[in-house]
């Protein structure tokens, strides 16, 4: 296994406010397991106010939202991507998101980094955030 260090990253100062701008999260990977990071996390941000958005190749529902199978097929704004995927999967998360235009934050959770990712990301204008947990951020607020 390859790992990246993350040379594309926010600091502090944007993540607090990221989370004093964002509303709406897509949860790229949100598993229906509530074991699982992804499921934990969601359901942590669906608390603190935020709505999420999973995304999921199955299920129709997952913490009482709809699922979506991919970013496109979300019919309103989305103001984050939250990512819980290889990190090989995320050059066509960044690239879906930069096609929507709408995605302010583009957020690879702990152990997932892809620096052309991100850097595609940042240079369409996004925040990014690589291997660091949502969750854990928003509680060091």
């Amino acid at each position: 296994m390859e790992c990246e260090f993350p040379t594309v990253n926010s600091n502090k100062e944007e993540i607090q406010e990221i989370f004093s701008t964002v509303k709406t999260i897509a949860i790229v990977g949100l598993s229906p397991d509530e074991t699982k990071a992804s499921y934990m996390v969601a359901e942590y941000l669906q608390e603190q106010g935020f709505a999420i958005i999973p995304i999921y190749p199955k299920e129709e529902t997952i913490l009482g939202e709809k699922v979506y199978r991919t970013l496109a097929e979300i019919p309103f704004n989305v103001d984050m991507v939250d990512i819980f995927r290889k990190p090989k999967a995320l050059i066509s998360v960044a690239e879906a998101a930069i096609k929507r235009g709408d995605v302010k934050v583009f957020w690879a959770q702990s152990g997932i980094v892809n620096n052309e990712a991100a850097q595609m990301a940042r240079d369409a204008g996004m925040k990014v955030v690589q291997n660091s947990c949502s969750m854990v951020e928003h509680k060091n607020l």
